[in-house]
């Protein structure tokens, strides 16, 4: 009792604001069309921005290249759709402009009917955490060798040798440390590029997955399909 009316008494806003005392901690908080209507500093400054003004009212279209905003707003309908996203380890450019691992979570949010208005979510940046990061460096000649090389054939028993490891022990460090097969991560890395041609580019579709790392056009167009709930085609209409 005591403690339901101490949170009755304080206000949202001052609660929000605490987000802004964990320093590896981004907090976003999106409407039901995925724009922004809160974000603590470390989002806004990972943007690029100096303050809260600049990203309100705004979707990741106006952040994001046009390949990667699609997915984070995709993303962000399934979670609104009562999907939820825990813990996933990611891979991706930070402000600087290095590859960086991060630690995402997301979360429809209800209103007091408990029908969904938007949703939530967090990522966290590893650097700091030494313990988690321990486990993800033994992947980062493997991964880089992966993401400058996808276009071409690729063996595990190639990425076990560069490094260092037995095919065994590579897939369970990427099995691990990031919930999927050495093969997986191969063929998700092609479908992302093959998504930023179809976005960027005129090239014919066939020619973009030739150049991602796919020789055979259905497999192709499946993946893509199970990976971005839509067909190359669509995409690039």
């Amino acid at each position: 009792m005591l403690r339901e009316s101490l949170l009755n008494r304080v206000s949202v806003q001052q609660i929000l604001t605490m987000f802004d005392m964990l320093p590896d901690i981004i907090f976003w908080i999106k409407d039901i069309d995925s724009k922004v209507v809160y974000a603590n500093q470390l989002f806004i400054q990972h943007l690029g921005f100096t303050n809260l003004e600049q990203v309100l009212g705004k979707s990741d279209n106006e952040f994001s290249p046009n390949h990667i905003a699609k997915q984070f707003i995709a993303d962000d309908q399934k979670v609104m759709s009562g999907d939820t996203v825990t813990d996933r380890l990611e891979m991706n450019i930070n402000l600087s402009g290095e590859l960086a691992w991060f630690s995402t979570s997301k979360r429809p949010l209800f209103d007091e009917y408990n029908v969904i208005v938007g949703s939530y979510g967090v990522t966290r940046h590893l650097q700091e955490t030494v313990k988690t990061l321990s486990g993800i460096d033994k992947l980062d000649i493997p991964v880089k060798y992966i993401r400058d090389n996808f276009h071409t054939d690729i063996s595990i028993n190639q990425l076990a040798e560069i490094a260092h490891l037995s095919v065994s022990a590579l897939e369970r460090r990427f099995r691990k440390y990031l919930a999927k097969t050495p093969k997986q991560f191969i063929r998700q890395i092609r479908l992302d590029n093959a998504r930023r041609l179809l976005v960027e580019t005129k090239l014919p579709i066939a020619q973009i997955a030739y150049q991602s790392g796919f020789t055979d056009h259905s497999y192709f167009s499946r993946h893509f399909k199970l990976m971005f709930d839509e067909l190359p085609s669509k995409i690039r209409q």
